[in-house]
């Protein structure tokens, strides 16, 4: 009977990893397509790479896509990260508050968000497009980074900064070079966050650029003849870039267990 139950549970499994991996490899393969169509081979070739560059609409989506990925991560690993370390200080009251009130981004869905700041532009009247999109994704990016951080932060020694004050350390370099570097995995951890949920960004980005501004999402979304090939060519560079990061990260963890 185990024996036959765990064949079922990796049939399963084997199952549902196919069911995943499948279309990625489909797309992956009709990449190097010769023809525009998405499933029927007719011979290897470079051509939709080749046209992928010379797209202008494409290279621009991708360019603004980093860009506000980019920056929006940074403001906002900047903010949460203060954020979680103001909250750890104060009382449970306001720091459960807070804490519940950053929590509601993250568990209403994206089109509520995205109404949300498309009447509040609205209202005051600001032009929709770069600025009101980037201001859009560092809003909902900074709870994901207080989720990360914040638990770091409270799982910290107060005698360490207590100590760093008694050697003569300002608060500055307590923050500098005895809180951050402690909590720098989490820090990272919630920037990763960040920036993969404003790369990802569809419905929020839509509305607050007043469709002024696209990203890789919006383009994708607004194709009016469906699915390109050069858009295949897109996402596969994209997994790769994704896999080498992957890998990278495995092997230097690898590293540094067995150096520990």
């Amino acid at each position: 009977m185990n024996k036959t139950n765990k064949i079922i549970k990796n049939t399963y499994f084997i199952l549902i990893i196919l069911f995943i991996y499948i279309p990625i490899i489909s797309m992956i393969v009709f990449s190097f397509n010769s023809s525009r169509s998405l499933t029927t081979w007719t011979g290897f070739s470079f051509e939709w790479y080749q046209k992928l560059f010379e797209d202008s609409d494409i290279i621009e989506a991708v360019l603004n896509t980093f860009m506000i990925a980019i920056i929006s991560t940074v403001i906002s690993t900047i903010i949460g990260t203060l954020a979680a370390i103001s909250l750890s200080k104060n009382k449970k009251v306001f720091r459960e508050t807070i804490l519940g009130l950053s929590n509601i981004p993250i568990l209403s869905p994206e089109i509520v968000t995205a109404i949300a700041f498309f009447v509040f532009f609205g209202a005051f009247a600001i032009q929709k497009g770069m600025l009101t999109l980037i201001l859009a994704h560092i809003a909902f990016s900074t709870p994901y980074v207080i989720l990360a951080v914040y638990p770091k932060v409270r799982s910290l020694d107060p005698d360490l900064v207590s100590a760093a004050y008694d050697l003569g350390a300002t608060p500055r370099q307590a923050l500098f070079k005895v809180i951050l570097p402690q909590i720098s995995v989490s820090i990272f951890a919630g920037a990763a966050i960040a920036f993969a949920m404003s790369f990802d960004d569809f419905v929020i980005s839509y509305f607050a650029s007043g469709g002024m501004v696209k990203n890789i999402s919006i383009y994708l979304y607004t194709l009016k003849r469906g699915i390109e090939p050069t858009v295949n060519a897109l996402t596969t560079i994209i997994m790769i870039v994704i896999i080498v990061k992957v890998v990278f990260d495995y092997i230097r963890s690898k590293k540094r267990k067995d150096e520990e």
